[in-house]
């Protein structure tokens, strides 16, 4: 069995979307078969229409699939990305993760590989603590992090974050942003196909 991985993210405005679809893309030139879905927007319909650009981008990205439980079980792998919020993921990406009880309780989430992107508005916006709070629930649920730490010359030529990668809201995708992000795809892949 090959890896399976699902890249699953939540975007309001189109960056961790455009994060996500970089990972996918570096996940499937690297042998993975690849799902990019998005967690389900939990946000009132007028308050989306209300904000130019996050009513743009869930235009969009309307056609992108909304993750469910099954995808959860097809997968062997998951990559996660999520805007912070507070220092925690959004709660639209909270919101899926709680859906999960039914596969959790049957160890459906067990020891999978997982690794999480992130980003906040401003450098120190609580990249970090989010990416750890994702790890933690990931941790309940017996799944295998795989955080990129310091294995690529190319995580110091982007803020040295070695729990994921994690962008600064309106700052441009550079090759070097590029290059950590496909990196931390193909790690997880690489490390998914040793446990598969």
């Amino acid at each position: 069995m090959g890896v399976q991985l699902a890249v699953i993210y939540y975007s309001t405005y189109g960056t961790n979307h455009h994060m996500a679809t970089l990972a996918a893309e570096a996940a499937q030139a690297a042998g993975a078969q690849v799902r990019l879905l998005k967690a389900l927007e939990t946000a009132p319909a007028a308050v989306v229409a209300g904000q130019d650009a996050w009513k743009a981008h869930a235009e969009a990205t309307a056609a992108v699939p909304t993750a469910s439980a099954a995808d959860m079980e097809w997968a062997n792998a998951y990559l996660f990305s999520a805007p912070t919020r507070f220092g925690v993921m959004a709660s639209q990406m909270r919101a899926f993760i709680d859906t999960l009880g039914g596969v959790w309780a049957k160890g459906g989430l067990a020891n999978k590989a997982v690794s999480a992107m992130t980003s906040a508005q401003n450098t120190h916006g609580g990249q970090e603590t989010t990416l750890l709070s994702l790890y933690t629930t990931m941790i309940h649920w017996g799944a295998i992090v795989v955080a990129p730490g310091f294995t690529d010359p190319c995580i110091f030529k982007t803020g040295g974050n070695p729990y994921g990668y994690s962008h600064t809201q309106g700052q441009p995708f550079t090759d070097d942003v590029k290059a950590s992000i496909a990196h931390q795809a193909r790690r997880l892949v690489q490390v998914a196909g040793k446990l598969a």
